[in-house]
């Protein structure tokens, strides 16, 4: 793959991240911004506090899409390991720090989650799982969350054996359990909800 192509496929990749879905779903139907209400954090979780199901659905997969939708053009393109590693970056940093809304962006989860959905299928299906569970026990989202961050790079290691989808997995998780520094205080605190 021409070097050329793969800039333009992580530019657009990090451009696609930048949608925020939370903002654009809120506006659209009327309910305020989340950057001002609730945790005051432009993802799912909040948008089904201050909006419902309906709204937290569409920022849910609409965050994922933006994960999932670069990696998957990589993937039909040809791309390489590296190449789908850099897309997958740019795709969930654009969620992080989004050019459109002044760089500050949601905690990366569900875009988390899209771009491992891309990366591998086998190791999205077992994070699901483990969210699930996790979610089920404890009602928790942000431990579940926090949860398989830990385990992502392992399950890429043992599940689908690729070092470069291990390591990249492990610096998303990282960014990802930096970004709920909030939410790790409140549940040593037994804040959480």
């Amino acid at each position: 793959m021409e070097i050329v192509i793969i800039k333009i496929l992580i530019v657009v990749a990090y451009l696609f991240g930048s949608i925020s879905t939370a903002i654009i779903t809120c506006k659209l139907m009327g309910l305020p911004d989340p950057r001002s209400e609730g945790s005051e954090n432009p993802g799912a979780t909040n948008v089904l506090k201050i909006g419902g199901k309906k709204a937290a659905v569409i920022t849910l997969v609409g965050d994922l899409l933006k994960g999932f939708i670069p990696v998957l053009a990589g993937v039909i393109l040809g791309a390489d390991e590296l190449t789908l590693s850099l897309i997958a970056m740019a795709a969930f940093l654009g969620h992080l720090y989004p050019v459109f809304f002044g760089f500050k962006g949601g905690k990366g989860v569900a875009t988390a989650f899209g771009v491992f959905l891309g990366l591998s299928l086998p190791v999205a299906v077992a994070i699901l799982v483990v969210w699930l569970s996790v979610y089920y026990l404890f009602k928790l989202s942000s431990l579940a969350a926090l949860s398989t961050a830990l385990v992502s790079p392992l399950l890429f290691f043992y599940i689908d054996g690729s070092i470069t989808y291990t390591i990249t997995s492990g610096i998303l998780s990282a960014m990802l359990i930096l970004r709920h520094r909030s939410n790790i205080e409140k549940l040593i605190d037994g804040t959480e909800d």
